[in-house]
């Protein structure tokens, strides 16, 4: 039988954390650590938690098959290139030219074939490409509770 104390132990629940302060900017929540380091405080005790999180994707582009292609093509030559690159190195008497662009035109080919492949199995769905990051709110600096009596004085001297 599993005890609730067997689950959570070597875990911190929430309602063991101390919050020392929440700050609208990521850098607000830095400062604080900062303060707090300053004053001497252990900061490997500190966290700083995203709170609210949400996805933002910034779109740069429409995806094409085209496009799908030459960028297949790109990364596979840059890859069949270093590969040319480490077997000329390795091998011994081969001509290293001969190997790069060999690699390249290989690698060229095949990932152009794989970015057109990729592009073809959407069917169309994910015809955007787009950089994704995730973003908080706010962010909360917070310690263990067994640690706030020694956090809290160290903040109002830092």
């Amino acid at each position: 039988m599993v005890t609730d104390a067997a689950v959570h132990r070597g875990t911190r629940r929430v309602d063991e954390v101390h919050r020392l302060g929440e700050f609208a900017t990521y850098r607000d929540a830095e400062q604080m650590v900062d303060r707090l380091s300053g004053a001497g405080f252990p900061v490997e005790r500190v966290r700083i938690v995203g709170v609210g999180l949400h996805s933002v994707e910034q779109v740069t582009g429409r995806v094409t098959g085209r496009r799908a292609g030459l960028l297949g093509a790109a990364l596979g030559a840059w890859l069949g290139m270093l590969a040319g690159l480490l077997l000329a190195l390795f091998l011994p008497a081969v001509a290293w030219l001969p190997m790069l662009a060999g690699g390249l035109l290989v690698g060229a080919a095949g990932g152009a074939g794989i970015g057109l492949l990729t592009y073809s199995s959407t069917d169309g769905r994910s015809d955007v490409a787009g950089t994704t990051r995730v973003r908080a709110q706010r962010y909360a600096v917070e310690v263990a509770r067994d640690h706030a009596a020694e956090a809290v004085p160290a903040l109002e001297r830092g």
